[in-house]
């Protein structure tokens, strides 16, 4: 059961890998309609009509080239050997550097490997470079800066030099840079790439170029419709590029456009002279047929720049309503802060304030206390009140209520038994008061406290009254 798991799971990549589709459910049920074999769902796909293809005599979809390897030569020249393939449609998905595909255009079309001479300077920046559908620096709106003129981009603007020189102005707005820089373009573009590999010597070539590639019609049409990358096949590039490509006679065209994991897929070569009209019908056609695949991988980015739009709007708006929250959980906060605070120093003021009072309360108690101790004293002092008799001094105290007080003394009893009466009395609240007469007026302040109140004038009877002392 988990080989048969794997194995279906492998022919699901395989098929991906070949057709060139993403979407796992449509290429499960394409499979499924097959019964699982692979070579027959691959052949019905990549060649449902032959009759329609005009290439189709070329290629048979169980017939597979050659294993074609690369190695090194001492000058780091690319030697291609040819290996013939061992059985077996698994391997040569993952060995052969060349794998004929075609996608939903029904056209023939080639996945080329570039990793290896990508590796030799061609563009290293573009070594990851991924397909249509796939995100990347085209849906971001960024490319790479062009840091230094690359041995590619010197080749690709010599080359539009020396054609300008032979065949004029008039020509396909060739890329100045190198090959992959130039499928990076048209991939941000959403066009194809038309390449056109020049052999100088052809003596098909002249004719050609001046007939047909520079004809006004098939250069409005490519200039509108494609982006155009040229290069000499006595260049290294170019001339990678001929071996890339196969190219088998000249003038060569081609048109590709991006795929994924370092390939190009290959949608139409064109190999020999070719007329201006037959020019632009085999580049109308190919433009036509890819039209559907590049406004979906259009609107496809343009979606995905609008979902990162949207997602960075609703970040955004996540952002501010999330710091709107913290300032109005810090505002809450502050305010509770505060509030906490004003009940805090409102209790404490209560608190000093109850204390305050308390502690009024308590002298005003122990002075009453005092006061009422001292009366108290102050009576017990005086002692009892004589009868009336010679040596008897009688004493009318006025207060400053108006009220009045009497009481008998002992003639021979001094002045300050006046003052202890009145303060054993509670009609007097002032502590510092002065007993005076006022015939004459006498004022009995403390010097005289000791004196009797016979030798003080005051026998038999006397009349005084408070002056309270400012």
């Amino acid at each position: 059961m988990g080989d048969s798991v794997g194995g279906s799971n492998d022919k699901l990549s395989y098929f991906q890998a070949i057709t060139g589709l993403e979407d796992p459910d449509l290429c499960t049920e394409i499979l499924a309609a097959h019964g699982w074999d692979l070579e027959l769902a691959i052949s019905s796909f990549t060649n449902p009509n032959p009759s329609q293809n005009p290439n189709s005599d070329s290629w048979q979809p169980s017939e597979f080239p050659p294993e074609t390897t690369t190695r090194q030569d001492s000058d780091s020249n690319p030697v291609v050997a040819d290996v013939a393939p061992p059985p077996g449609l698994a391997w040569k998905l993952i060995t052969l550097p060349f794998s004929v595909i075609s996608g939903s255009l029904g056209l023939i079309s080639g996945a080329i490997g570039l990793g290896l001479w990508v590796a030799g300077s061609v563009f290293s920046q573009s070594r990851n470079m991924i397909g249509w559908g796939r995100g990347g620096a085209a849906e971001e709106g960024v490319s790479s800066p062009l840091v230094s003129l690359s041995a590619a981009a010197s080749e690709a603007l010599d080359f539009v030099s020396g054609f300008e020189r032979n065949y004029g102005a008039v020509h396909p707005n060739f890329v100045t840079q190198g090959f992959m820089d130039s499928l990076q373009l048209s991939r941000q573009a959403f066009k194809l790439l038309f390449v056109y590999l020049h052999s100088p010597d052809h003596p098909d070539t002249p004719v050609f170029c001046e007939g047909t590639l520079c004809s006004e019609a098939v250069v409005a049409f490519i200039n509108e419709n494609f982006v155009s990358w040229g290069g000499s096949i006595r260049s290294s590039e170019g001339f990678k590029m001929s071996n890339s490509l196969k190219a088998s006679r000249y003038p060569f065209c081609a048109v590709v456009m991006a795929a994924s994991d370092q390939r190009i897929a290959l949608l139409e070569q064109i190999e020999g002279p070719r007329s201006p009209e037959q020019m632009l019908s085999i580049l109308q056609r190919v433009h036509e047929e890819s039209a559907t695949v590049l406004v979906t991988a259009r609107l496809d980015a343009e979606e995905r720049r609008n979902a990162v739009h949207l997602r960075e709007e609703q970040d955004a708006a996540y952002r501010a309503a999330l710091e709107a929250d913290q300032a109005r959980e810090r505002q809450r906060k502050e305010e509770q802060e505060r509030l906490e605070r004003e009940a805090a120093e409102a209790e404490r003021k209560r608190k000093e304030e109850e204390e305050a009072r308390e502690r009024a309360a308590r002298e005003v108690a122990e002075k009453e206390a005092a006061l009422a101790r001292r009366r108290q004293e102050k009576a017990m002092a005086l002692g009892a009140e004589p009868e009336k008799g010679p040596n008897v001094t009688h004493v009318l105290v006025r207060f400053p209520t108006g009220e009045r007080k009497e009481r008998r003394f002992h003639s021979s009893a001094t002045i300050q038994s006046l003052y202890d009466y009145v303060d054993s009395l509670e009609c007097l609240k002032a502590e510092k008061y002065s007993l005076v007469s006022n015939f004459p007026r006498v004022i009995y302040g403390l010097e005289k406290h000791s004196l009797s109140l016979k030798e003080a004038g005051l026998h038999p009877q006397a009349s005084l009254f408070i002056e309270l002392d400012s």
